[in-house]
């Protein structure tokens, strides 16, 4: 996987202002300062320094407008974003290809440990793979955390905002996240696409993850995996004021130069 491509999703659904960068006096979320630094800076340094990224490229409206004024390191494509992030990955996996890293600029605690932990754990003959660290990981080094918890039979788990597009079916998977991207709010259309039985097993605590990797892959035709992430921190994204104290309390907690270690 050496020298493969990286997408750093920086833009607003739909162009909308996002409730923490208007807080925060900028124009995007990514561009949000965290320990005194933009958070797509940091994710930009974590990705420069994984041995296992070659191009990185950044998705954002209008770039030129958006990162005017923006210390944009040296070979770092910009394009611009879509109105989702499905979308957008369909338009970057139909550029670059596969093998492609995708995550995002609010990932602000990202570092080169976990990026190259990801792409060793992704299984060989994978198409999808999807990061995700246990809740006793997360709750071992923050007891008190409220997090957005995946309910599975065999565990709770939360998303870390890593994605590996590694095969020809990656494609087919990116479509079916746009599908249930536009049906999030209409229930019946969820349940046509993922089967009424499957939702309610999923609803109840019922179906396990590796149950629930093997239905989304015979709706898609691809090989899926899920990467456990044994760091806390890959388990946080800067959604929310909450996870801005967070952010920075663990950052502040950083060995001096280790920011990105």
């Amino acid at each position: 996987m050496s020298g493969q491509t990286a997408v750093i999703l920086a833009g607003s659904r739909a162009g909308a202002a996002d409730p923490m960068a208007v807080a925060g006096g900028v124009s995007h979320k990514a561009l949000l300062r965290v320990g005194g630094v933009p958070m797509l800076a940091r994710v930009l340094a974590a990705l420069q320094a994984s041995p296992g990224i070659g191009r990185i490229v950044v998705m954002i409206e209008d770039p030129p407008r958006n990162l005017a004024g923006f210390d944009l390191p040296p070979g770092v494509e910009l394009r611009e974003s879509a109105a989702s992030p499905s979308r957008s990955v369909a338009a970057a996996l139909a550029e670059f290809g596969a093998p492609l890293l995708v995550t995002t600029a609010d990932h602000a605690l990202l570092t080169p440990a976990m990026v190259e932990h990801f792409l060793a754990a992704v299984p060989p003959g994978t198409d999808v793979a999807a990061g995700l660290a246990r809740a006793e990981t997360v709750l071992a080094a923050w007891p008190g955390t409220r997090r957005t918890w995946m309910r599975f039979r065999d565990g709770r788990f939360s998303g870390c905002n890593l994605f590996w597009m590694g095969g020809p079916a990656a494609a087919a998977v990116v479509t079916f996240w746009l599908r249930a991207e536009q049906n999030r709010k209409k229930p019946l259309a969820m349940v046509a696409l993922l089967g009424p039985l499957a939702l309610l097993r999923f609803a109840l605590g019922l179906l396990s993850l590796p149950a629930a990797l093997a239905l989304l892959g015979r709706r898609t035709g691809a090989r899926l995996a899920a990467v456990d992430m044994p760091f806390a921190e890959a388990a946080v994204d800067v959604d929310k004021p909450a996870d801005l104290v967070l952010a920075e309390e663990v950052l502040a907690a950083r060995p001096l130069g280790a920011a990105h270690a």
